[in-house]
């Protein structure tokens, strides 16, 4: 698996699946949540709706994944991932691991060669990026996906520096 790092806006990856950093209603948000729902359009949202009638009442569950239409996004699908709210006193690291390892199993369900991600949990549910990029990068390579590529989409110079420097470490 090919994976690489880009500075810029998600919404613009001319890719199969895009994977957006939901709350667990679905319902749209800030941030990249935001920004997917308000790009793609109200298909997305109505996609979304008929799964909080149907299969996620509760909302999706934090790690779960889940996948619509892209609408007008240049994808064909929108893979939702609810991200853990950081903590100093509990480690949800295994949860954060988990929205990147059931984003690509759904991409593999959808049959999706090329992937973006965004740098989950990292906004206003203020994980640390530099930890983040290392979760995100080793739940990736450990995933054992047919995606044939994984690209990291960050919206900021800082972020893409985290994540190149968790990606040399990792060799």
């Amino acid at each position: 698996m090919k994976l690489v790092l880009v500075e810029g806006d998600i919404t613009e990856q001319r890719v199969d699946a895009i994977v957006n950093a939901a709350n667990s209603s679905l319902m749209g948000g800030g941030g990249v949540d935001g920004a997917i729902h308000r790009r793609g359009g109200p298909e997305i949202l109505e996609e979304c709706r008929a799964l909080r009638a149907s299969r996620y009442g509760r909302g999706l569950p934090v790690g779960a994944a889940v996948a619509t239409t892209a609408g007008r996004l240049p994808a064909q699908w929108v893979i939702h991932t609810v991200g853990p709210v950081y903590s100093r006193s509990e480690d949800r690291s295994h949860l954060l691991a988990s929205c990147y390892r059931e984003s690509l199993h759904v991409a593999d369900s959808l049959g999706a060669s090329t992937v973006a991600f965004p740098a989950v949990s990292t906004g206003i549910y203020r994980w640390p990026m530099a930890d983040a990029a290392r979760i995100a990068l080793a739940a990736i390579r450990q995933a054992g996906s047919s995606v044939t590529e994984v690209r990291f989409v960050l919206f900021s110079p800082a972020a893409y520096a985290e994540f190149e420097q968790a990606l040399g470490d990792m060799g």
